[in-house]
């Protein structure tokens, strides 16, 4: 064990000297699909619960396709399906955009929450009092003022215990990014057990990255809970 960690631990950790290895490439592919998938999930969410049926079945549809197929099938397809298209390599930027495993990865990846997160906050939108939002009409809010002023900053709040949920799956299934050759902190572990035959201790090293990663992301959750979850708790 002590061998391993001095030949690999900054391979674990951030670097092989050369590219971005290991819980900092892990980290990066969860704050940067975590990101982009939160911002389209808000309109996309506000779409969801539409009265129009025009507007809210694309996002229905694109919702249950992408929770209804495995993330890895959705990495391959975005790694190896969507580059062997002809029209696709004969566009420069888009050849570029998907020759790149780290795009196509966090590509997927972001797809992928965006459609578990928009059903989150679409449920929280259904969930919100009626009440709320009559007095804010009354108040004059209409529109995207009341979305914006209202409807979302509560449902946002609301959500947090189940997208805190959502934040942990999405850094467990960075797991597959390996698939695509991006150095995450699995493919670390796979390298140095090749390497060192060290099984049980490459990838003991690697859960316990993980779940240390996991409870500092709950122990977060947990105490942005308390903060904006307060208004929820028995009165005293």
């Amino acid at each position: 064990m002590i061998e391993l960690l001095q030949e690999y631990w900054r391979a674990f950790l951030y670097s092989d000297g050369n590219h971005i290895t290991g819980l900092a490439m892990t980290m990066w592919l969860l704050t940067a699909s975590l990101f982009i998938g939160f911002l389209m999930s808000i309109p996309l969410s506000i779409a969801r619960v539409s009265r129009r049926f025009w507007i809210r079945w694309p996002v229905q549809f694109y919702t249950y396709l992408f929770r209804g197929t495995p993330l890895y099938i959705q990495l391959l397809i975005c790694y190896t399906g969507i580059y062997s298209i002809a029209a696709v390599r004969a566009q420069p930027v888009l050849d570029a955009f998907f020759r790149d495993a780290l795009n196509c990865t966090i590509l997927a990846f972001a797809l992928n929450t965006c459609a578990y997160t928009t059903e989150i906050f679409a449920g929280a939108i259904r969930s919100m009092n009626h009440g709320e939002v009559e007095a804010a009409k009354a108040y004059g809010l209409r529109g995207w003022k009341l979305y914006a002023y209202i409807i979302m900053p509560s449902a946002l709040r609301r959500s947090l215990p189940f997208y805190s949920n959502e934040v942990i799956l999405m850094l467990h299934s960075t797991t597959v990014a390996f698939t695509a050759t991006v150095p995450d902190i699995l493919k670390v572990a796979r390298d140095a057990n090749s390497a060192t035959f060290m099984t049980f201790e490459s990838f003991g090293i690697a859960a316990l990255i993980y779940l240390t990663v996991t409870f500092t992301l709950v122990g977060l959750f947990r105490l942005a809970e308390r903060r904006w979850l307060a208004f929820l708790g028995p009165a005293h």
